[in-house]
């Protein structure tokens, strides 16, 4: 079960909104140029005006609003790693759990509760980088931390005992996710919306 708190909205900022705006219908010259200004280097051949426009609108609204938080680098950081690893393999993105969010998971008769922050997890009034370390503290066996708390779908492989050597059945200790609270995230633009208001202009522009 995972309980999540309301978090308020972020307001944006005016400026950021009409620039934004104004990149909708900016032609691919003056892309190139807002391009160079806002990251102090020539655009790449390849990039067309959707391309431009997306790029332009991240770093505008990371300057306005800040970039990625610590936990969500570390999220890219992982799946770069897993990418590197298995190139050819699936990658799974991790569902993201907000902080303040408590996970409650039932095991052996017992209902456990961890509380998640930013940048890591409180069980037991102790904190631990990992939900890992504490399905470990939990159950006594080895297990994938975001598995076993229900945030990651269940592959073949299930954790082993490597008390016994055997495979551990989870199916006896279900979990249930319930979100508690819906919470707005903050006010940023999507930035695929550029796609969809392109300038006629621009087709023949590259």
């Amino acid at each position: 079960m995972v309980m999540q708190q309301t978090a308020p909205a972020q307001p944006t900022d005016p400026a950021v909104e009409d620039e934004l705006d104004r990149l909708a219908t900016m032609p691919i010259a003056r892309l190139r140029v807002r391009y160079r200004e806002v990251f102090r280097t020539e655009p790449p051949k390849a990039f067309g005006p959707d391309l431009l426009r997306r790029s332009i609108a991240h770093r505008i609204q990371e300057k306005a609003y800040g970039g990625l938080s610590r936990s969500a680098q570390r999220v890219l950081d992982q799946m770069m790693k897993a990418y590197a690893a298995k190139p050819n393999g699936k990658i799974v993105l991790p569902r993201r759990i907000k902080p303040g969010s408590v996970l409650v998971r039932e095991w052996k008769g017992k209902s456990y509760r961890v509380t998640v922050l930013a940048d890591g997890f409180v069980y037991d009034g102790d904190t631990y980088s990992n939900l890992s370390e504490i399905a470990v503290l939990i159950t006594g066996t080895r297990w994938n931390g975001p598995r076993f708390f229900g945030l990651r779908s269940k592959e073949s492989n299930e954790p082993v005992d490597h008390s016994g050597g055997t495979k551990r059945n989870s199916n006896p200790d279900s979990i249930h996710l319930r979100p508690a609270g819906g919470g707005r995230s903050r006010g940023r633009r999507n930035v695929g919306d550029f796609g969809k208001t392109a300038a006629n202009g621009d087709r023949h522009g590259s």
